[in-house]
């Protein structure tokens, strides 16, 4: 049987309370906290913030290497970029101070360029004495003589000598034999050379042979190379036995006879083409093989890579070379006398042997002229070869 509105009524009502938020209940009594309780709160609660902060930070854009560069430069140089103006470049107080550490300076430079002139000039100082005293004073006491008439006789006689050496039917002929001995051995010396090192360096099989074979004239005194002369070119030597036995030819005398310069280039050319073969193997060796490789792939034959790449690797040697045989050409007078005497045959008679002739008759006004005319003759002969070694220099850099 159920039970009416009324008879509910009979119970006694449930009091409903609302608790408001953060309120406490009524039935909850409030405890007191601990310190223990207070710290982990607080640790907790500052957790929480600095997650939130690392939460909020933005992420950071990579910077490339241009800009940080750039920002750099910028900060350490902040007028790289801007046009200097007087009031940009920063002044100095003219203290006292400054003055002394200025002057200071100054003669800290001026004494390390002392020490350093002190130092260039004490080596050189022995071998410019020795040119001075041995070779720029003999010079000026030889132009000296010249221009007198005679080294007794002071009297200034003009260019009086020098007409009279000019007009010597012996000094012409000399110069003439000097000049064509010149001519003819020295290019040849320069040639066989280069031809020589280049049969060398071409893996010609016992190479190291020949090589010493071709230096071994250079070991040679001189007074054994006359002696081998003498027994080959003589009137009863060698080679008028074998010219004798062969051709059933006369005999002659080589060395006075129309040959007799022939023979004295055979002489110097024997004695000069080792030197100058090594120079021209150095030369070779240093010229880059990669380059004659890129030639060679390139289609170029020998020749051409000889006278396209080589050829402008080798001008300086080929320049030194030609001064060098030129130089030995004009000591070619010791040979010569050892082997003919003071008169040797007219082809023979050669500027050497005038300024010796000159000297043992003690006519030393025209020796002096002599020897000064043979200096500019060389000075002009060898100005000639540097300024075509120039011209060459400067077409093979363009």
């Amino acid at each position: 049987m159920g039970l009416s509105d009324k008879d509910n009524s009979s119970f006694p009502k449930e009091t409903e309370t609302r608790v408001r938020p953060g309120s406490q209940l009524p039935s909850e009594e409030k405890k007191p906290e601990t310190a223990a309780a207070k710290r982990a709160a607080g640790s907790a609660a500052s957790k929480t913030k600095s997650k939130a902060k690392v939460k909020a930070k933005p992420p950071k854009a990579h910077k490339s290497a241009d800009e940080t560069a750039g920002k750099y430069a910028m900060s350490v140089i902040p007028k790289a970029y801007e046009t200097l103006i007087p009031d940009d470049i920063p002044e100095f107080e003219d203290t006292p101070e400054r003055r002394a550490l200025v002057e200071k300076r100054k003669k800290g430079h001026f004494r390390r360029k002392l020490r350093d002139w002190g130092i260039f000039t004490g080596y050189l100082t022995p071998s410019l004495l020795g040119v001075m005293v041995f070779f720029f004073l003999p010079l000026i006491l030889l132009l000296k003589t010249s221009f007198q008439k005679s080294p007794t006789n002071a009297d200034f006689v003009g260019f009086r000598n020098y007409e009279r050496v000019l007009t010597n039917a012996a000094f012409i002929s000399a110069s003439k034999n000097t000049l064509t001995f010149a001519l003819i051995s020295v290019p040849l010396a320069v040639v066989l050379a280069l031809f020589l090192a280049m049969l060398l360096n071409s893996g010609l099989p016992g190479k190291s042979v020949f090589r010493s074979i071709l230096l071994n004239p250079m070991m040679v005194p001189v007074a054994s190379v006359v002696l081998i002369w003498q027994v080959f070119f003589s009137y009863n030597g060698v080679i008028n036995g074998w010219t004798a036995q062969l051709f059933s030819w006369d005999k002659i005398d080589w060395l006075k006879s129309q040959y007799a310069q022939i023979v004295i280039m055979l002489l110097f050319l024997w004695k000069n083409l080792g030197y100058n073969m090594v120079l021209f193997l150095a030369a070779l060796n240093a010229i880059p093989s990669e380059i004659l490789e890129s030639a060679s792939l390139d289609g170029a034959g020998p020749v051409k890579r000889f006278f396209a790449i080589k050829l402008h690797y080798l001008s300086p040697t080929i320049f030194f070379v030609g001064i060098m045989s030129l130089i030995n050409s004009f000591k070619i007078f010791r040979e010569v006398y050892l082997l003919t005497g003071d008169y040797p045959f007219d082809n023979l008679y050669m500027l050497q042997h005038f300024m010796n002739n000159k000297f043992t008759q003690l006519d030393y006004s025209l020796l002096s002229s002599g020897a000064i005319v043979m200096c500019i003759a060389m000075i002009i002969i060898v100005g000639i070869l540097f300024y075509s070694e120039s011209k060459f220099d400067s077409d093979v850099e363009e």
